[in-house]
C-alpha cells in the first residue's frame, strides 16, 4: 500500500514530516464502538502520543476524550483533520475543516472526494485522499 493511490497525495517525506509535528487530531466520524475501524486508529494514534479529538453529535465522550458535534465547536487549533465518513459527505466536511485552519485534511481509505481536496489546498491545506493514516504513519514513522 502507498499513498500514491491517488496520484495527487503528498509524498512520504512530506506525510512523515506531517506526523512528526502534529500533536492534535480531530477525527471526524469517529465511533465509540471498539470494534469499528475509526476507534481501533484513533486509539492507535492516541497510544502514539496524540491527542485525538472525537467530532461525533450522537456521542459525549468517546476513548476518554470530550466529543464535539463537529469541527467549528472543537477549541484550540487542529493539526489533523482525519475524516471517517463517506466520501459524499467530504464536501461539506472540508467546508468546516478550512474555517478552523488544519495543516491537513486526511481522507480514510475508499474515502475521497476531488472538490473537497482542491477546496482544502486552495485554503494551503495538505490533502491525504484514499490512505489509512495508522498505516502510514505505521509504515513512515518505524
Amino acid at each position: 500500500m502507498s499513498l500514491r493511490t491517488m496520484p495527487d497525495n503528498p509524498g512520504d517525506q512530506e506525510v512523515k514530516d506531517l506526523l512528526g509535528r502534529a500533536k492534535r487530531i480531530a477525527v471526524v466520524g469517529l465511533s465509540d464502538k471498539p470494534e469499528r475501524d475509526s476507534y481501533r486508529v484513533a486509539r492507535y494514534l492516541q497510544d502514539h502520543g496524540y491527542e485525538i479529538i472525537p467530532v461525533n453529535p450522537l456521542a459525549d465522550e468517546i476513548l476518554g476524550q470530550k466529543a464535539y458535534p463537529d469541527l467549528a465547536s472543537v477549541p484550540g487549533p487542529v493539526d489533523i483533520v482525519d475524516v471517517f465518513r463517506r466520501s459524499d459527505a467530504v464536501p461539506e466536511i472540508a467546508e468546516a475543516a478550512v474555517k478552523i485552519k488544519p495543516k491537513a485534511l486526511w481522507l480514510q481509505l475508499d474515502v475521497q472526494s476531488q472538490k473537497a481536496a482542491d477546496l482544502a489546498r486552495g485554503e494551503g491545506i495538505l490533502v491525504v485522499q484514499n490512505a489509512c493514516i495508522k498505516v502510514e504513519h505505521h509504515r513512515l514513522m518505524f
